[in-house]
């Protein structure tokens, strides 16, 4: 089995040997600056560990991991433009170093490529794999649709939201486990095991996302925090707050998200008391938990053992835990 370390690795190795040295440059040069601008790689590390899950072959595996990568990376370029973020891992964001235009246009290109690292995979099970990633590219968009609509509305509910993060988040880590699986040549009741584990392992990680733009130390967290709050964007926090706020504070909770003559820092620590306030910290990390021990126990159900097991819930814990 390989370790976590090694697949990281080879996940660097196989990124920075991309090449996008074709004309027009200008569409190219910014495919190339954002695949190498870093990040968790968390989609291939899980893609290429369900590999190994069932086969010590993972060379296999390789290409439709990097795809998976490409794909994430080119929805982060179109949802920078829409959230008119100025970087993206302390890096200028593409549309702010270039244009939109470039973004919008180079992103296109990366959907595109991404389907090429599926080419070579065993043709018996082609058609499958690409019906999963298809799907589930499909899904992400529905998913950043969903998410544009909560931010017209004044109310949503969580179920509403923990969908909308399944569709936008979690179905390509989802997915890319599946076709991991099935590449090294899981049978479907597994594949599909592992698929699961994946949906809730990504809800769990959006959660945390959530808390720590919140809760979270900006030294580790390496961002300042409170960035949802000042955007009044739609967290598991945020609606739980609204959900449950009455009275005076329900008054004062949306004044603070109406008023824009109020600074960031006071609106950051006027709403971070509320949420204090209705108990929302507990109410997130009991939230993470659950979709975290609901992914533990479709692992578990896995029918490999146990030991071949263990370094993909070791990288589940390493998640878990997390502070960035």
């Amino acid at each position: 089995m390989y370790t976590v370390a090694e697949i990281q690795n080879i996940i660097d190795i196989e990124i920075k040997k991309l090449r996008f040295d074709k004309d027009p440059k200008e569409l190219y040069i910014p495919i190339e600056y954002t695949m190498n601008i870093g990040g968790k790689r968390i989609r291939p590390i899980l893609t290429l560990l369900a590999c190994n899950l069932f086969s010590d072959n993972i060379e296999k595996a390789i290409k439709p991991a990097i795809g998976i990568e490409m794909f994430h990376n080119f929805t982060l370029l179109h949802d920078d433009i829409m959230d008119n973020a100025p970087l993206r891992r302390n890096k200028p964001t593409v549309h702010t170093k270039w244009n939109n235009n470039v973004a919008i246009l180079s992103g296109d290109a990366m959907m595109i490529k991404s389907f090429e690292y599926f080419y070579d995979c065993d043709p018996e099970i082609l058609k499958e794999i690409l019906y999963i990633f298809n799907k589930n590219a499909l899904q992400v968009c529905e998913g950043q649709q969903y998410d544009m609509n909560f931010e017209k509305q004044d109310k949503v509910l969580i179920d509403d939201y923990i969908k909308m993060i399944e569709l936008k988040t979690s179905v390509l880590i989802a997915g890319g486990l599946k076709i991991g699986a099935l590449i090294g040549g899981a049978d479907i009741s597994d594949a599909e095991l592992l698929y699961d584990f994946g949906k809730y392992l990504g809800i769990a990680f959006q959660l945390q996302d959530d808390y720590l733009d919140v809760y979270g130390d900006v030294k580790i967290f390496g961002k300042k925090i409170g960035g949802d709050i000042v955007s009044n964007k739609k967290t598991f926090l945020l609606i739980t707050a609204v959900n449950l706020a009455k009275g005076q504070i329900y008054n004062d909770l949306i004044e603070l998200m109406r008023n824009n003559s109020v600074t960031n820092e006071i609106k950051i620590h006027e709403i971070t008391q509320i949420y204090n306030r209705l108990n929302i910290k507990q109410l997130v990390l009991k939230k993470i938990n659950e979709n975290f021990d609901i992914a533990c126990q479709c692992i578990d159900n896995v029918s490999i053992d146990a030991i071949k097991k263990k370094t993909i819930k070791d990288f589940v814990l390493h998640l878990k835990f997390r502070e960035k």
